[in-house]
């Protein structure tokens, strides 16, 4: 059993967050409904990047949206096409091929379609090892609100 400190409620929130979108977890404990979610699959080009000043045009480390990159980061790019089927900002994806779940944090130019870029820290080796390839991911989007009652 999990034991709920301060962390790991900040965790929890975070992740709920993220997930769900939610703007203030408090406007829902208050409430009988709760939003749902579902996994939608989608085959794409993935391929794999770094943060390294050869790899990109400004800071290596910082994403479109602002986020700074670390090392063993789970973090994905998408292509700008991809953001109007739902994989927006902070998306979890499952990525076929690889463990855990991946985070939506950064965009590709636009000339890119249908395709994800996988955040390999550093290690140039690893990102030339996984290539290029055509996959499938799953990634949750939001969904109408379920009733408790």
């Amino acid at each position: 059993m999990i034991k709920l400190n301060s962390i790991n409620l900040t965790l929890f929130v975070v992740l709920l967050y993220s997930i769900f979108g939610f703007s203030s977890c408090e406007s829902y404990t208050n409430t009988k409904e709760i939003p749902k979610a579902a996994w939608q699959t989608l085959r794409v080009s993935a391929s794999a990047y770094n943060s390294t000043s050869t790899q990109t045009e400004g800071n290596p480390k910082i994403t479109a949206w602002g986020d700074t990159l670390k090392p063993n980061m789970k973090v994905i790019a998408v292509s700008r096409d991809l953001i109007r089927k739902g994989l927006e900002y902070n998306t979890p994806v499952r990525i076929e091929g690889l463990e855990g779940i991946f985070f939506v944090k950064d965009k590709m130019h636009h000339r890119w379609k249908n395709k994800i870029d996988i955040y390999m820290g550093e290690d140039v080796q690893k990102a030339r090892n996984w290539g290029r390839k055509r996959i499938f991911i799953h990634y949750l989007i939001p969904q109408d609100s379920v009733s408790l009652k």
